[in-house]
């Protein structure tokens, strides 16, 4: 690099505040230099030999550039005057009310409050959650990653959420009269189809078999189903194996000795009882015999009816069974999510062939599930459904909460009631719980066109699925739910 071209192009070594321009030195700039003494004080040294010199202003030429700078300075902020309200824009932009911050979502919003508010909400999925659950639901704790389970979190700072999933894990085994060194509990499914996929992934291998009630007879889609033509539906039917047991055509009850010989034949890892459009209870005694006979997982999907399992209202799959999972949104009246309960511990009853049962005396579900539901299948767990979830959880141990069940079951019977005697067919003749599932067949019409006009009239109601149907896409029934 040639310096002299390096001095003429001002290159300064950034010292000063200011930039200084660098000169080489020759006889001539010497004799300037011995001649300026007096007005600036010199710095010499040398760069790869050629003799450099740095000129510094006085003291007040310093000072009076200083002062330069600032007004500068100044008057470039002045030339700004949009700064000052962009700064306080964003300042406010975090603390405007939904009206304010999108009043096209606050216009929906309060629409669909009002139809929830006015109209008839006859679909058994859905509930009211209490005030406190929407507060949690809406509250600082959805800022807050926390990746992992209390005391084991890849982030820092979550001594609070730590504390919070701990107390939602004791209410929730408190709900169902459960001893913690008999059950464990994983609250961070972000649904009970997630609960159920994430014990599948735990305890089995790809390809391996399950087999849950057909979803026409009343099952979910997330126990494996496949349509009539063969279509892998679910996730759970296209990485595992399935096989359903159906229901007795001229009864609607489950054929248990069917299942029972299906079983035999198919072997499934994990049998599973527990459905959605179910009415009546489950034999889970029965369950219990033949998951023995053939060394298989005992699961139960109790997402409609955990509330009332909870309120004692219907029979508990707890006695029977090795894993139970629910939502938290139904019966339960509490945030969308799911939740999912399984025994440690020494275990009560020999496993039979499972891959996981390896001859120990002792239950291995609780690494298997909790590392499925994280890292496996989920990110960071949703901490304001977790206090939400903790907060119904503590009014599920509530006697209001038990008398609230006890009506359910009661209207429920009731409605079934008056639908029989204006001659309606319902599946099974009748409810043990809180769903009335009435089949349209014999009047020649379509679950889907009745509950379009059922909207019409604001209610509320999904079509569902009959035995003999040719699958969900055109279900010959409704579902009606009395939460």
């Amino acid at each position: 690099m040639d310096l002299t071209q390096a001095a003429q192009s001002g290159l300064s070594l950034g010292f000063h505040s200011s930039p200084i321009p660098l000169q080489l030195l020759d006889q001539k700039q010497e004799t300037r230099i011995d001649n300026e003494e007096n007005q600036t004080e010199d710095e010499q040294f040398s760069i790869l030999g050629h003799q450099m010199c740095i000129k510094r202003p006085r003291d007040n030429s310093s000072q009076s550039s200083a002062s330069s700078s600032s007004t500068n300075s100044s008057k470039r902020v002045a030339m700004d005057p949009g700064l000052e309200s962009r700064r306080a824009m964003v300042r406010a932009w975090g603390n405007h009310p939904l009206p304010i911050a999108d009043p096209e979502i606050h216009e929906i919003m309060e629409k669909e409050k009002q139809r929830q508010f006015k109209g008839i909400e006859l679909i058994a999925s859905e509930n009211f959650v209490c005030r406190a659950v929407m507060e949690a639901l809406g509250s600082h704790l959805t800022n807050k990653y926390s990746e992992g389970l209390p005391g084991s979190r890849y982030y820092t700072g979550n001594q609070n959420i730590d504390q919070i999933e701990l107390i939602c894990w004791s209410r929730a085994l408190a709900a169902f009269g459960l001893d913690s060194d008999k059950w464990g509990v994983n609250v961070q499914p972000y649904s009970c189809t997630s609960a159920n996929f994430a014990v599948y992934t735990g305890l089995l291998l790809p390809g391996d078999r399950i087999m849950g009630l057909d979803s026409p007879s009343g099952g979910h889609l997330s126990h494996g189903y496949y349509t009539p033509g063969g279509k892998r539906v679910s996730a759970s039917s296209i990485f595992f194996e399935s096989l359903p047991y159906k229901v007795n055509p001229q009864t609607g009850y489950i054929d248990y000795d069917k299942m029972e010989e299906k079983a035999m034949d198919f072997r499934p890892k994990i049998l599973i009882c527990g459905g959605s459009s179910y009415p009546r209870e489950w034999d889970y005694a029965r369950f219990r015999q033949v998951a023995d006979r053939i060394g298989a997982v005992l699961m139960c999907d109790m997402a409609h009816i955990s509330g009332l399992v909870a309120a004692k209202e219907c029979v508990s799959p707890f006695e029977y069974c090795d894993i139970v999972t629910s939502t938290t949104h139904k019966s339960l009246r509490g945030p969308r999510g799911g939740i999912i309960f399984y025994r440690k511990g020494p275990k009560l009853r020999k496993q039979g062939m499972l891959s996981h049962g390896d001859g120990s005396s002792h239950y291995d579900f609780e690494e298997k599930i909790n590392f499925a539901v994280h890292p496996s299948l989920q990110g960071g767990p949703h901490n304001n459904h977790i206090a939400a979830l903790a907060i119904a959880l503590k009014q599920v141990a509530t006697t209001e909460y038990k008398a609230y069940m006890q009506q359910v079951r009661k209207n429920a019977q009731a409605l079934a009631s008056a639908l029989l005697r204006r001659k309606c067919r319902l599946v099974t003749g009748g409810t043990d719980n809180h769903l009335v599932l009435w089949d349209l067949t014999t009047w020649g019409l379509a679950g889907k066109c009745y509950e379009k006009v059922c909207e019409m009239c604001q209610i509320t109601l999904n079509k569902s699925a009959i035995f003999g149907d040719n699958g969900a896409i055109c279900p010959g029934g409704v579902r009606i739910g009395e939460l």
